[in-house]
């Protein structure tokens, strides 16, 4: 994709909202046909981001493009784009195909070009049976099938979601997040979603841009920030994960090894550093990464360390065991996740039991900050 010209360039873009930096300074390329993902916490600046592409904010400075074309003086409703809000903001009174018909008759498209443009977002959100009823009569899911429909019947060259299914039950909404991602791939329109659920952007999205105080920390593909985090931020903010505090103690051209504030815990990792000899530096680790078993570890090994299970959740598919390690005084905790694969287990670990920790060399990632 970086061969291509950009399709949405934001090119130094600032938005103030008096004395308040909402975005700072951001440029971010978004490719044709991506799936692209905004991501991060409340007050971070992706919806800021999102609304002035759309033409509802004005940046302070910095220029917008979208398929080459400056947006500057560009009112929202001449922009090819739509958005799609969470509160679906659908006509109580209309049925679902005149909801969905609604802005195709604003655009004075013929008689018969409405009724085929319904009939094919109908089908594409499986709603043929529903077309009669009105918005009361739907459940939530189906609302917010309805939304897309109509969001996306004046085939947009963008579709903007802003916490799309945000008002979703859990299983419903895992369930869209895949309709979502068949309908993109059938249409072949660049969606551009705004969501603060980690999941949800790593379940859609090709790539992913991680904001924070109105900033970009990290753009990257789901697996380049899940498993290659860039900050102590990102590896934090993405999903579970272990940051052990350490000291760069070697530097070869096979490797780092670091001496971690967890007694008795030598990490030796496949990974080369631009931190110098005594530096400080964290070193992130998935749960899942990390082994757990009875024992006591080897005498000198590195990337072990002893343990006392502090605490178990059991989630069905997985437990996750918290364990106490280094000096007790200092409160470590180490966590380590494994999948329940049968449903007897000899010996299971429980609370209070002694356990060894360990993990391969290439299992984690260095970060300097």
């Amino acid at each position: 994709m970086p061969d291509h010209p950009p399709f949405i360039e934001f090119r130094d873009v600032t938005k103030k909202f008096g004395d308040f930096t909402a975005v700072n300074n951001l440029s971010l390329k978004i490719y044709e046909r991506e799936f692209f993902a905004l991501l991060g916490g409340s007050g971070c600046g992706k919806t800021t981001l999102m609304r002035m592409l759309a033409g509802f904010e004005t940046p302070t400075s910095g220029q917008i493009f979208l398929d080459g074309q400056d947006l500057a003086g560009i009112p929202a409703f001449r922009r090819p784009s739509n958005m799609m809000f969470q509160s679906y903001a659908l006509f109580p009174h209309m049925s679902v195909e005149k909801n969905i018909a609604f802005g195709l008759k604003q655009d004075k498209l013929s008689a018969s070009q409405v009724s085929d443009r319904v009939e094919e977002m109908l089908r594409l959100t499986k709603l043929e049976q529903f077309a009669k009823r009105k918005p009361h009569q739907l459940s939530g899911g189906q609302r917010q099938r309805v939304a897309l429909a109509r969001s996306l019947a004046k085939r947009p060259k963008v579709l903007l979601l802003d916490e799309p299914l945000g008002a979703l039950d859990r299983k419903l909404r895992e369930e869209t997040q895949f309709e979502l991602m068949n309908i993109q791939e059938e249409l072949k329109t660049t969606f551009l979603i705004v969501t603060h659920d980690q999941e949800e952007a790593m379940t859609v999205a090709d790539r992913i841009a991680v904001m924070d105080k109105g900033e970009l920390v990290q753009v990257a593909t789901p697996a380049e920030i899940y498993e290659a985090p860039n900050s102590r931020f990102v590896a934090d903010f993405i999903g579970d994960v272990n940051l052990i505090e350490a000291t760069v103690s070697q530097k070869s051209a096979s490797g780092t090894r670091l001496e971690s504030v967890c007694e008795g815990l030598a990490i030796e990792t496949d990974q080369e550093t631009d931190a110098g000899i005594g530096d400080r530096v964290w070193y992130a680790i998935r749960p899942e990464k990390v082994r757990i078993a009875h024992g006591r570890r080897d005498e000198d090994a590195t990337n072990q360390i002893n343990g006392l299970v502090w605490d178990i959740a059991y989630l069905g598919d997985v437990s996750i065991i918290h364990s106490k390690v280094g000096e007790a005084e200092k409160d470590n905790i180490l966590r380590a996740t494994f999948a329940n694969v049968s449903r007897m287990v000899e010996n299971p670990i429980t609370w209070d039991d002694e356990v060894v920790l360990a993990f391969d060399r290439d299992a984690g990632v260095i970060l300097r900050g």
